[in-house]
């Protein structure tokens, strides 16, 4: 009897079950969740302070130490939570949270994009093969040996200055993402393409578009949901290392990646070391949020890991 509901289980459920007896990945949980929530409410979060990023308060800094922040903590205050700016005296818990929104807003959105178009590619060339297959991977060969990152510099330099940079930062990580899903699902679609359900599916004449998206792509969802879970932190961390590099959101726009760089030379010095703290926790946590559910999710999903316990 007991044999017989577990085999009425689905994998997904089994997989939830999983996830929930995972510390680690109950600790990703409730980051991410807290994570979303403020970044989802960061606008209201932002009012309820009663400052913007946007404002500048020179009459905190202090001009005899570089015009960083006067008081303890870079500025702390029962005005600025997380003190402020050095140099502008703009409000470091607003730019802390409005960068963690602009944080997780493109990886989000970037690894939609790169799970869609990963998964219909690489299904696709595992499911036709041929010149199909043979074109798709060559192209997967020039997008992972093509210097992404001079790509971005020089992009920054040619686009025009009213081009939406956030936008910038999404297509560019969007055209260069999804190669790698896709290349991962052609080889894990290619076990299930002659497999007996999608043989009996072709031989009854469905189209090749019915038999990838009714037959193969179920049979994938858990292995493009671990991949997509895992790349959030990659794409959080590429979004950041391009704002500390100067061709991500350009400036006053709130961006964690930019206000760490920033910070470095105040570090450096010991002017305003708190100046890299709030925004490097904020993160190191959403990193680590993500990359614990991640593994927690692969974990779930793995057959072979799950026969070794």
């Amino acid at each position: 009897m007991s044999s017989s509901v577990a085999a009425a289980v689905s994998p997904t459920r089994q997989a939830l079950r999983r996830i929930r007896k995972d510390r680690s990945a109950r600790l990703g949980v409730v980051l991410v969740v807290l994570l979303v929530l403020i970044a989802a409410a960061a606008p209201l979060l932002v009012k309820l302070s009663g400052q913007d990023p946007y404002t500048y308060h020179l009459d905190l800094l202090d001009p005899a130490n570089g015009n960083a922040p006067k008081g303890a903590l870079g500025g702390v205050s029962s005005e600025h939570w997380f003190g402020v700016e050095p140099l502008t005296g703009r409000d470091l818990f607003s730019i802390v949270v409005l960068g963690l929104r602009t944080s997780l807003t493109i990886a989000i959105v970037v690894t939609l994009v790169t799970s869609v178009v990963g998964t219909l590619v690489g299904i696709s060339a595992a499911y036709f093969g041929g010149w199909y297959d043979a074109v798709a991977s060559r192209l997967f060969d020039f997008l992972f040996g093509f210097p992404q990152l001079v790509f971005m510099i020089a992009l920054g330099i040619i686009v025009p200055a009213g081009f939406p940079r956030w936008l910038l930062l999404i297509l560019v990580l969007s055209v260069f993402g999804w190669a790698s899903l896709a290349r991962l699902i052609r080889n894990q679609a290619r076990s299930l393409v002659a497999r007996e359900f999608v043989e009996a599916a072709r031989s009854v004449g469905s189209s090749g578009w019915h038999v990838i998206t009714r037959e193969i792509l179920p049979n994938l969802l858990g292995p493009v949901l671990v991949i997509a879970t895992l790349a959030i932190p990659g794409y959080i961390g590429a979004e950041a290392a391009l704002s500390f590099l100067g061709v991500g959101v350009p400036p006053p726009t709130p961006s964690l990646g930019r206000s760490i760089s920033d910070s470095i030379a105040w570090v450096y010095t010991g002017a305003d070391p708190w100046f890299l703290f709030f925004p490097g926790v904020a993160l190191f946590v959403a990193v680590l949020g993500f990359t614990l559910l991640g593994d927690g999710v692969r974990d779930a999903f793995d057959v072979r890991l799950r026969r070794t316990h």
